[in-house]
């Protein structure tokens, strides 16, 4: 989902990690030696005092003494505005101050709109309508939680608006296809969950990673691999499942192949009574950026609004991954979350459950800024967005990811946001 974040003994190989050696020990310094001289006689200057980095003796000794001797500095950067004020430099200057506008107002720009998309007050009613879902690990159905972590489970959900589980059940090998040795305990799961918390589903959460920016991974442009995968699909319902989730990426905007795999797994859902969803990218802020993004970095981010409605207007749920976003400010992310709302719901059959992503862990990184994407803004911002666009609509809710990374504070703050 995004940036992935890896439950503790899960991976494809399940390899344990590395653990990081005994730091090296910084030998002490020998004393220094002060040499005999007689008396009256001026003592030779002392040695320089060696770098405590490189224990090379300091290269700053010979060099000017910032106490007596004047700073250089100021008379270059005087010459240099000189030689820049020249009139022959009219039309330099004037470029170079065009490329900073060019550079600094559309961000600027951005932010501000982004916060005034957080401003305001949701509308009255705009809580959840019981649609919910959570991303759940894959320690459900390996055997590691047992009866006693499915009951208190139960009892977290009773109170929330919780009625799709997504079950770790994968990952899909390259080829599409899933061996039944990954999911041995399904069937205990699934029992125990309707018998605990009647009418909550759970639906296998099945992903790979695509090979569109490097050379491994699931290739959809295969038919063979497109109908390994349907089959796995209709494996996983054939074990009780309610539902089949599937989370590809990076998947880009406009991909032919992905929209005739749906198709071809909607069928087979159908044929068993069940559910099909999606993990989805987020969409375009700003028209075609993602054609942007895809030409500068390889790395199309985003969906057209387009593209998002074909995806949804061809499943049963479709859950926005709205986090991972490098925004910096709890502000920005919210109101972020309040147009991704918007431009979802736009293209949204009103058939299909909408669901937008809550961040249910806490990082600190480029990709992730904890103290900005919180539960309480994404809930908020999800509320804007609704109140603005479409108040009124029943298949709607949030989803949260991921459980095994979940704090207190998440969940609370889902409760008195959304839940009330």
């Amino acid at each position: 989902m995004g940036t992935e974040r890896t439950e503790p003994g899960t991976g494809r190989n399940g390899e344990p990690g590395t653990e990081d050696g005994p730091a090296a020990q910084i030998p002490e310094p020998a004393p220094r030696q002060i040499p005999e001289r007689a008396p009256g006689q001026i003592p030779a200057p002392a040695p320089p005092e060696p770098d405590i980095r490189t224990g090379a003796p300091d290269a700053s000794t010979g060099g000017p003494d910032p106490r007596t001797d004047p700073d250089p500095a100021p008379g270059r950067l005087q010459r240099l505005a000189g030689v820049w004020r020249r009139p022959a430099l009219r039309w330099p200057r004037r470029i170079a101050s065009a490329l900073v506008l060019v550079l600094l107002l559309p961000p600027l720009a951005a932010g501000i709109a982004l916060r005034v998309n957080y401003a305001g007050d949701p509308a009255a009613g705009t809580y959840t309508r019981h649609r919910d879902a959570l991303w759940m690990g894959h320690a459900w159905v390996d055997g590691r939680k047992k009866d006693a972590d499915v009951r208190a489970l139960a009892a977290r959900l009773r109170t929330t608006g919780v009625r799709d589980l997504y079950v770790h059940a994968g990952p899909l090998e390259h080829d599409g296809t899933l061996p039944a040795s990954a999911y041995p305990r399904a069937r205990r799961l699934i029992g125990a969950i309707h018998r605990e918390i009647p009418g909550v589903r759970v639906q296998a959460w099945l992903g790979d990673e695509l090979a569109t920016e490097g050379p491994v991974g699931l290739r959809l442009e295969r038919a063979a691999t497109r109908t390994a995968v349907v089959r796995s699909a209709g494996q996983v319902l054939d074990a009780g499942f309610d539902g089949a989730h599937f989370d590809l990426e990076p998947l880009h905007s406009g991909d032919a192949d992905y929209l005739s795999l749906l198709g071809d797994l909607r069928r087979v859902t159908r044929a068993h009574g069940a559910l099909l969803s999606v993990a989805a990218h987020q969409i375009d802020p700003l028209p075609s950026l993602h054609s942007v993004a895809g030409a500068v970095t390889g790395h199309p981010k985003w969906w057209s609004q387009a593209f998002f409605g074909q995806v949804a207007r061809r499943v049963d749920q479709i859950a926005v991954m709205s986090y991972d976003t490098a925004l910096p400010l709890e502000s920005l992310y919210g109101g972020y979350v309040a147009q991704q709302t918007s431009l979802a719901l736009e293209v949204t059959p009103k058939t299909t459950d909408l669901l937008m992503g809550l961040p249910f862990y806490y990082e600190d990184n480029m990709d992730h800024h904890g103290s900005a994407e919180t539960v309480a803004a994404a809930v908020r911002g999800a509320r804007l967005g609704l109140s603005r666009t479409d108040r009124t609509r029943e298949n709607f809710g949030v989803a949260a990811y991921v459980d095994f990374a979940a704090r207190e504070k998440d969940w609370a703050e889902y409760e008195r946001g959304w839940v009330r």
